[in-house]
């Protein structure tokens, strides 16, 4: 087994692993040796029924936290990281988050060690994310020597990237190749069609709160939780049931107390428009977590924009109602020149009038360059490197910036992008997360396979 190829599949919940399952069974034809852990154990006990060798984590907690030292794997500002879980889950003991973490590490550092200790080269692969599973899994990896591959959506459907041993966005390197047929065919399509790119693994998440609450799934979902967690005492990530309940709530009535204030694409009238991010979105509370508060952002942008534009911002359309309603009307009160839109606008047609973007790293930015749209960039995106993007280091110089790319707005052309999307495809692999339909799951087992094989040629 020394020179053998192995992989450690980490998930969070049972999707994922099922969908791992069957993307190790496509590997170990090609000999590959398959590992999974999961943090979560209804799961566990599925992939050990199924012959996996299948590792809970919570199985392998430490008695004391106290010896369990963040130095020691290399975590520069632990509470920076635990943010994510304070946003997303809206906890604030973060005593209690960090006691999570090391527990984690520590059963991952056992894990792990372990299998090293088997001989044979290891990676470890999961899909990005800021949960404090996935960070341990992370910083347990590397500490041990073991590359780590995170896997998140591409910009194309069904496509993704597999970035190794960071949290930074791809890194796509530009260059002046011409586009491919398939690529200009495919960038075509999107913008006459206005479609937008769903990953499949969130397609349900594009819906409005009301029809997640009433979605007899859902339901049955919920009731799986409550029996694994209150009668089979079964330990999950994700396991906080009654906060993601009344947040789902929180957001029907959110929308309907919003709803007042919606407003169509303004007629005749310049605009630069923010399409406001997920809140608690791992692109925004480890990439760039000097950007969470959206709202203070949109205040600064509305203070700086010339005199004559508005600014215009629209929710996600995976979490509508999910932003502050007392904020939001708060930026209304303040600002005249601020404009909430309708989540039912079509994104292309928001992009399509607006006069520029400003976005911190949502793809919003790179379906703006398809459109022609200067585009102004905060944060830590695949798309910085694009020569047709105004990147800005810091906040102060937003004004700045905001200036120069509305000068250069007539220069710029689509197949002047072109080249950068090229770079964009070929930097990503045919593959869709959580597809468990054959054709995918093959596909996904091949480009995971070439990736590993080109990182280690």
């Amino acid at each position: 087994m020394t020179d053998k190829k192995n992989i450690v599949f980490v998930s969070l919940a049972q999707n994922q692993s099922r969908f791992f399952e069957m993307v190790g069974k496509v590997m170990e034809k090609a000999g590959y040796g398959i590992v999974h852990v999961s943090f979560h154990e209804g799961a566990v006990k599925e992939l050990r029924a199924h012959g996996c060798e299948a590792f809970n984590p919570f199985e392998y907690q430490p008695t004391s936290r106290d010896e369990t030292r963040f130095e020691d794997f290399e975590v520069a500002n632990p509470a920076l990281l635990l943010g994510h879980e304070k946003a997303a889950y809206e906890i604030i003991d973060t005593e209690a988050l960090a006691n999570k973490m090391k527990g984690h590490l520590a059963a991952m550092t056992t894990i792990l060690r372990s299998l090293i200790d088997c001989g044979g080269r290891w990676c470890l692969v999961q899909e990005l994310g800021g949960f404090t599973p996935v960070l341990a899994a992370y910083y347990a990896a590397r500490r041990l020597g073991m590359d780590n591959w995170f896997i998140e959506p591409s910009f194309f459907q069904g496509r993704v990237f597999f970035t190794a041993n960071t949290f930074l966005a791809p890194r796509v390197v530009p260059t002046n190749a011409p586009p491919s047929e398939e690529v200009r065919i495919t960038l075509e399509r999107v913008v006459q069609s206005r479609s937008v790119v769903i990953p499949v693994k969130d397609r349900l998440h594009y819906r409005g709160a009301g029809k997640k609450l009433l979605d007899p799934k859902n339901f049955r979902r919920l009731l799986n939780k409550v029996v694994a967690k209150y009668l089979r005492g079964e330990q999950e990530e994700f396991q906080h049931i009654g906060g993601h309940v009344a947040r789902h709530v929180r957001m029907f009535f959110n929308s309907k107390k919003l709803s007042q204030h919606y407003r169509e694409i303004p007629s005749g009238q310049p605009f630069i428009y923010y399409p406001l991010h997920v809140p608690a979105d791992f692109a925004l509370t480890v990439r760039s977590p000097e950007y969470l508060d959206q709202y203070a952002l949109i205040d600064y942008l509305c203070r700086v924009a010339p005199l004559g534009y508005r600014v215009a911002i629209k929710e996600h359309p995976a979490l509508i109602g999910a932003v502050s309603q007392h904020r939001i009307c708060d930026l209304l009160d303040r600002h005249d020149n601020f404009i909430l839109l309708s989540p039912s606008i079509n994104n292309h047609d928001v992009l399509a009038a607006s006069t520029a973007v400003v976005t911190v790293n949502s793809k919003s930015g790179a379906e703006a360059l398809l459109h022609c749209k200067p585009v102004i960039v905060l944060g830590n995106a695949f798309y910085e490197t694009c020569p047709l993007v105004h990147r800005v280091e810091a906040l102060s110089g937003l004004q700045a910036a905001l200036t120069k790319a509305m000068e250069q707005q007539s220069e710029l052309s689509l197949d002047d992008a072109l080249p950068f999307f090229e770079a964009v495809w070929n930097a990503s692999y045919p593959g869709e997360l959580y597809d468990r339909s054959n054709e995918n799951v093959t596909a996904f087992a091949r480009s995971l396979s070439d990736c590993l094989m080109v990182h280690n040629a």
